[in-house]
């Protein structure tokens, strides 16, 4: 097992890991309550991770979240502050009720790069014995003075979910209950990125999981898991006024193969059909997996044309990416 470490003169090494009380039980189809020091880590410091964000944001890798929004709103961010502040200035008032900033792909930065690496191979040994070949690991850093929200909504990676720096409370719902999102909803989003079907019930509150979280509290929830977030103002004191999580998620030849058959279910429901869903028919899901990567590579090759005939006409440069992990 692969765990980071660091180590200065004079000082022992420090290790630094994510763990489940239960390594028998865990498994990528369920969510896990698990424990991590990551927090302890001197790039997970709120002066480091205000350094990140610096750097993010000259690679337009932050966005910020509209104070307004609830766990029912639309998933929405801008690269810009709702007030028109910069970055700078956000974070001078970042304790701010109801500041609330993401930072989109860390891995863009080296450094943390090595970091979310080692976080995924203190784990990977677990995950690896149910699904192969993890690849494109990938790290979102949240950043919210309470009351803040993240809303509903579903992510195509499997997540280990860390909490940093204050309290957080994450709902987080079985991605295999379709009472909760509908497999066209889970199709829609998987082929095009499309959220617009992916939407929160009160209802549904009773039927998930809430875990409150601080310091060294972790959750793996898999791919399509429905989930949200929400920060309070009654959980914070002198000192303690912002609440940082990072999400590390990757993709694995099973979450691949899973998407595959999203793309030919998409395409068999508009024909009217009733498609099974994954994992629901062995013997459909291979041919299905076969089918769909050629479909999704045959959406890839015309969305990039497509872009190209765009730039040509209007003499913009318009880039087409088919959403990651997608066939």
């Amino acid at each position: 097992m692969c765990v980071n470490t660091m180590k200065s003169v004079g000082a022992p090494e420090a290790t630094y890991r994510m763990w489940t009380e239960d390594p028998d039980a865990f498994s990528t189809q369920r969510i896990t309550r698990m424990r991590h020091n990551f927090h302890e880590h001197p790039l997970f410091q709120v002066p480091e991770l205000v350094k990140l964000g610096m750097e993010l944001s000259k690679l337009d890798l932050c966005r910020f979240m509209n104070p307004n929004r609830t766990v029912a709103s639309t998933l929405a961010n801008d690269s810009k502050h709702p007030d028109g502040r910069s970055i700078e200035e956000f974070f001078e008032r970042m304790e701010e009720p109801g500041s609330s900033v993401a930072f989109y792909h860390i891995e863009a930065i080296p450094r943390y790069q090595a970091l979310l690496t080692s976080a995924v191979n203190s784990m990977r040994s677990f995950v690896e014995r149910e699904q192969s070949k993890i690849f494109r690991v990938n790290g979102f850093v949240f950043f919210s003075a309470p009351p803040s929200v993240t809303p509903f909504h579903i992510d195509r990676e499997n997540n280990f979910w860390l909490q940093l720096h204050g309290h957080k409370t994450l709902n987080v719902w079985d991605h295999r209950d379709r009472t909760i999102v509908a497999a066209d909803a889970v199709e829609d989003f998987i082929v095009t990125q499309s959220l617009g079907k992916v939407r929160f019930n009160e209802a549904f509150l009773p039927r998930g999981l809430e875990f409150d979280a601080q310091p060294g509290d972790a959750i793996y929830f898999p791919s399509t898991a429905p989930h949200m977030t929400r920060s309070k103002a009654d959980r914070t004191g002198p000192g303690d006024r912002l609440s940082i999580s990072i999400g590390v998620t990757f993709y694995t030849a099973a979450t691949r193969e899973v998407a595959r058959i999203h793309q030919v279910n998409r395409l068999m429901r508009k024909c009217g059909m009733s498609p099974s869903y994954p994992g629901e028919s062995p013997a459909a899901d291979p041919v299905k997996s076969a089918i769909g990567g050629f479909v999704g590579a045959g959406r890839a090759r015309l969305g990039a044309a497509r872009a190209r005939f765009i730039s040509m006409t209007s003499g913009r440069p318009f880039n087409y990416k088919p959403p990651p992990g997608s066939f």
